[in-house]
């Protein structure tokens, strides 16, 4: 079920699901993203701070992204911030209102926990991309062409210039799926638990170390959830390193844990948390991995209609 495409001009909504962020940061997103040629609407409580850590109550933050989404002028939703608090949301989403009114959600983070749902259950892709007070808030944070190409009809293709890099060589084919590493793993045993199964996995983190890698893997393995994976996409795994180790040991890990799996295996593709130039990836959305020559990963069709 794929959104309407969205161009320069459309008027975009900015959410806050989870936590609060800084107001400041909020503010220099907002503005790039007006110079990126949207118009943008502040949901209700975007700038909200509700203790411990979150940008509102459960129930205000959730009218705020069924208000998004029920809008018929918003025609793509961004989020302020990740942090924690979306799984709150998980019971009471109107999925009958979301499917009724497809658009773009475009973020990632603790947010993996709403776009697998979402996904799973009404087949509306997600946007695997910039957040506002993060990426948007800072120089180069934005990786634009491929943000642009996801959410108006282009093809988005991504390479080496986007950080990706041969593991295992070969060529896989496979719907896109995936997201924060943690956050899926974390829905492991919920009725939420994301459907990873038979799909080319993306998967990234930060600041997680190599052994905590290691084992969220080996959960993922456990649980059943990397049976029939047809190619695995590591992203950039910005800090996931531990002191005095190797600069490798992360990819001897994935190597290890994946030994079993005869397809291709790429990791450094920047996209989530990232250390710039945040690429935008669809999930739910057919692609090909090639690891044959130089690393690619290319997109089959479009992310949207129209």
């Amino acid at each position: 079920m794929k959104p309407k495409a969205v161009h320069k001009g459309a008027r975009v909504a900015v959410i806050a699901p989870a936590s609060s962020a800084n107001m400041q940061r909020i503010d220099q997103g907002v503005a790039a993203l007006q110079a990126h040629g949207f118009e943008v609407v502040l949901g209700e409580h975007a700038r909200g701070k509700e203790p411990p850590y979150f940008a509102g109550t459960t129930a205000e933050r959730l009218a705020d992204l069924h208000a998004a989404f029920a809008d018929p002028s918003i025609e793509a939703i961004f989020t302020t911030r990740g942090g924690y608090g979306s799984n709150y949301l998980l019971e009471d989403l109107d999925l009958d209102l979301i499917q009724a009114n497809p658009k773009p959600l475009v973020s990632y983070s603790d947010l993996t926990a709403l776009q697998t749902w979402i996904l799973d259950k009404t087949g509306l892709p997600a946007f695997h991309g910039p957040l506002v007070a993060g990426d948007w808030s800072r120089d180069g944070g934005v990786h634009e062409a491929s943000l642009d190409a996801a959410l108006g009809g282009g093809i988005v293709e991504a390479g080496a210039a986007e950080g990706l890099r041969i593991l295992k060589p070969g060529r896989a084919e496979g719907m896109v799926y995936g997201g924060c590493l943690s956050i899926l793993t974390a829905a492991l045993g919920t009725a939420f638990a994301p459907q990873t199964e038979g799909k080319l996995l993306f998967l990234e983190d930060v600041a997680a170390k190599p052994y905590q890698i290691d084992r969220m893997l080996r959960q993922m393995v456990l649980a059943g959830k990397l049976d029939g994976v047809t190619g695995f996409v590591f992203g950039e795994m910005l800090e996931c390193a531990s002191p005095g180790t190797s600069p490798d040991l992360l990819e001897q890990v994935i190597l290890r844990v994946l030994d079993w799996f005869d397809g291709p295996i790429a990791i450094g593709l920047r996209s989530g948390h990232v250390s710039h130039g945040n690429v935008t990836l669809p999930l739910g959305i057919r692609a090909e991995l090639n690891l044959e020559d130089e690393p690619v990963l290319r997109y089959l069709e479009p992310a949207v209609q129209g």
